[in-house]
């Protein structure tokens, strides 16, 4: 394909769509699929027949669309309307009132005021709950390829790197380390054959980030993975994505096979020298997966566990050749930063931490789902204005960010800028965008025990303080949740996390201990009532031998 097709096709798409009088986008993720929305085509045919309507109508399956908790959503263009709740007596009241005699069913009607997405701004997820995931020719006509387009007729990929560099775009994964910076190394990297890695094993409990991107716009990863793979010089991409992810799955190979239909993935992309092929990597859903060496060993066909660092992945990776490894979302800001510049990128966010964050808003609050805000923004905003609240009847108690390896952050801090600095003063950390919500029902020492027994069942085994110490430290938990422990449990507790933090091999034990640190930290109280009170205690720390 050349540029000229590319956009003779993008132009052809939007005269198609325009022929229609409403397209109906009904979300097709797999939140909303769960709650019914995969019956929906089939409910609307049926309700246009019963009501002889016969306007051009297009029934589309989109990614998510954001506000999950009030799933089925279905949106209705070119007015914009948006429908929670939609039901198969929902739809009948949509075709009747709001198509035919124009008067929207108001019961339903989520406002576009609603407070869920005033604050947002969406770079990551513009496409998701706008296009057909299953269409490479939607995604084309939102100017999809068109920057993998400019980098390869008008730019270097030294010039590639720095642009990404200029925009200080940090990696989504949890770490926050500077993309350019990243992809510059593996440039450098002397080699015959060089990798790009997506790493879509995801598994942070209430995390679904980057689910619902690879189910809503799995093209834009495509499309950044080819930039990437110009600019660092490779030729072949993985994206490692986790079995339990079945529709992203799905949609990744769709997507694959049309953008090599298209000759946007193969060889001699756009007509230039660059050649760049993706393949599919099933994970079986081991959390350690997530981090870096452990993928590359499950990508290699050997058993996931972590290696030492250095070399780390970018010197010396797949095969033992450098690899250049970014998350979905990392990948997914890529194209809106060449096509709109790395000047507008970093102008949103914070100075240190640019740009938006995508996060999975769960638990104890009113408004769940996917939103993505820009760096900086005040946790409370989050909570209370995005968020709406927690339920009636109920108090804010904490907020759990950075999934197992995050902290529970109490409401004193609900004033905090959420970046990567300020996350890390109040002993959290951003993670890859799980969030977490708890109200006053929640007992802090069962949620530190929960999010512990995660951490022993995802534990490689590799490293002893990983694997023998979170095994003590959820008994200790279990312990002192029963009432039978004592002061000197809780020593030994703070003794166990610090060594676990200290000396294990990679990030799973390393960072596994936070969430018991985060709430005997904040709610070091509710640790206290469940003690035994101990005789002759001594506060200078000294444990018995028979403890």
């Amino acid at each position: 394909m050349t540029v000229e097709e590319l956009k003779e096709l993008s132009q052809k798409e939007k005269a198609r769509q325009q022929k229609f009088k409403y397209r109906i986008l009904f979300c097709s993720a797999a939140g909303c699929v769960s709650c019914g929305s995969g019956a929906l085509k089939d409910i609307f045919k049926e309700a246009f027949k019963e009501n002889s309507f016969d306007k051009k109508c297009e029934l589309v399956g989109t990614g998510c669309m954001g506000l999950c908790g009030e799933g089925p959503l279905v949106k209705i263009l070119p007015d914009g309307t948006l429908y929670k709740k939609v039901d198969a007596e929902t739809v009948k009241k949509i075709v009747r009132d709001h198509l035919i005699n124009q008067q929207p069913v108001k019961e339903n009607v989520i406002e576009p005021s609603h407070l869920f997405f005033a604050s947002q701004q969406k770079i990551v997820l513009e496409n998701c709950g706008e296009i057909n995931a299953d269409s490479i020719e939607e995604y084309i006509a939102t100017d999809g390829y068109e920057a993998l387009a400019k980098v390869l007729t008008e730019l270097k990929p030294e010039e590639v790197i720095e642009e990404i560099r200029k925009s200080g775009l940090r990696g989504r994964g949890g770490a926050g380390y500077p993309t350019g910076l990243k992809w510059g190394i593996v440039r450098k990297a002397v080699s015959d054959k060089k990798f790009v890695v997506c790493n879509a094993d995801e598994g942070d409990p209430g995390a679904f980030m980057d689910r619902s991107i690879l189910e809503g716009d799995p093209h834009r990863i495509l499309e950044g993975m080819a930039i990437a793979g110009y600019a660092a010089g490779a030729s072949q991409g993985y994206v490692y994505v986790r079995a339990e992810y079945p529709l992203a799955i799905e949609r990744l190979k769709t997507a694959i096979k049309q953008a090599e239909r298209l000759g946007l993935l193969g060889n001699r992309i756009f007509e230039s020298n660059f050649n760049f092929r993706v393949d599919l990597r099933i994970g079986a859903g081991a959390f350690v997966c997530g981090e870096e060496t452990a993928l590359l060993r499950s990508i290699e066909g050997r058993r996931g566990r972590p290696r030492p660092r250095p070399p780390y992945p970018s010197e010396k990776g797949l095969w033992g050749m450098p690899t250049l490894i970014n998350n979905v979302e990392t990948f997914a800001n890529i194209a809106p930063i060449i096509m709109r510049g790395s000047e507008w990128f970093s102008k949103i966010g914070t100075p240190k931490s640019p740009g938006t964050k995508v996060f999975a808003l769960a638990g104890q609050i009113k408004n769940t789902g996917l939103i993505e805000v820009p760096m900086g923004i005040q946790l409370r905003k989050i909570v209370f204005d995005i968020g709406g609240g927690t339920p009636d009847g109920t108090e804010f108690k904490a907020v759990q960010t950075g999934g197992p390896s995050g902290g529970c952050i109490p409401a004193e801090h609900l004033d905090i800028s959420v970046d990567y600095e300020a996350l890390a003063t109040v002993g959290s950390m951003m993670g890859s965008g799980g969030m977490i919500v708890m109200d006053s029902t929640s007992k802090m020492v069962e949620v530190a025990k929960y999010f512990m027994e995660f951490s022993v069942d995802e534990s490689c085994g590799k490293c002893i303080p990983c694997r023998v110490g979170t095994k003590h430290i959820h008994s200790l938990l279990d312990k002192i949740s029963k009432k039978s422990a004592t002061i000197e449990d809780v020593q030994l507790l703070e003794e166990l996390c610090a060594m676990v933090k200290d000396t294990s091999l990679c990030g799973l034990g390393q960072s596994a201990p936070n969430p018991v640190f985060s709430t005997l930290r904040y709610f070091r109280d509710e640790y206290e009532k469940l003690l035994k009170p101990v005789e002759n205690y001594v506060p200078s720390g000294e444990i018995s031998k028979e403890k």
